[in-house]
């Protein structure tokens, strides 16, 4: 057998069999599952050809108790390597640190003991624009959206009619919930936000900067207080905007988000 296949194998059985911590880390969410609706069996084949455990179909169910009542992420357009789990990460960094993987497509939340909980991320061309610290500095849940001028100007269409903003809810490019990364008192206009697009995780797009599944970031939300440490690692060449283009699909100035 290659190591290619050694290694696809690996993830997937890792995704039909989580590990003794990670089972202890969602067995709340597994009981809460059995109270609100039926048991659901172990396992269920996904359209891919793997099997998803009932811990993983839990961890990303509805939530009918969020603002928005939040569907249940499919899990069939879902690389296993992005889903939630708890890791072995050796890092200086202190417990209660986040670390951005821009060029891997993973969050790290630094836990005690050489371990992290580690997310899934969507990598927009802001989120590959810069590197360095910063720190959580403001945290929204369900936010609102507001196209900049320049995006307006680029795709008035499109974009036009939410020049005054776009209401919190599903259809919100911004999603669930969002942190936004300050270094002092400014405002990086860099951001860990949610997503209605799953199928995008682990994948460069076009804009935003760094996107997470909604039930990942309602959980990192909730697991963060404001002043987190936000390190955000970028290995490789930092993307400049072209003549006339700008990153700024998610940010602006006195924009209502």
């Amino acid at each position: 057998m290659s190591v290619e296949k050694s290694a696809v194998r690996s993830s997937l059985s890792a995704l039909a069999q989580p590990s003794r911590r990670a089972t202890l880390f969602l067995l709340p969410l597994a009981l809460a599952g059995c109270v609100s609706r039926p048991q659901e069996p172990y396992e269920v084949v996904s359209t891919r050809g793997f099997n998803v455990s009932a811990e993983y179909l839990a961890m990303y169910g509805e939530r009918p108790d969020e603002q928005f009542p939040l569907p249940a992420t499919d899990l069939s357009e879902v690389d296993p390597r992005y889903l939630r789990r708890e890791v072995a990460y050796p890092t200086r960094e202190q417990p209660g640190t986040i670390v951005i993987d821009t060029d891997n497509r993973f969050l790290y939340l630094v836990r005690e003991n050489g371990r992290a909980i580690r997310y899934g991320i969507g990598v927009g061309k802001q989120g590959m624009s810069w590197r360095g610290r910063a720190t959580v500095g403001r945290k929204a849940a369900w936010p609102r959206w507001t196209p900049t001028a320049a995006m307006i100007a680029r795709d008035p269409e499109k974009n036009g009619p939410w020049a005054g903003g776009m209401d919190a809810g599903l259809d919100n490019p911004l999603g669930a919930r969002a942190l936004y990364l300050y270094q002092g008192d400014r405002d990086t206009l860099y951001r860990i936000h949610g997503t209605n697009e799953p199928w995008s995780i682990g994948q460069s797009v076009s804009s935003g900067c760094i996107r997470m599944f909604n039930q990942d970031v309602i959980d990192l939300h909730g697991r963060v207080p404001t002043g987190t440490t936000v390190v955000v690692l970028n290995r490789g060449q930092l993307l400049t905007p072209q003549p006339g283009e700008t990153f700024d699909e998610f940010t602006s100035e006195g924009a209502s988000i």
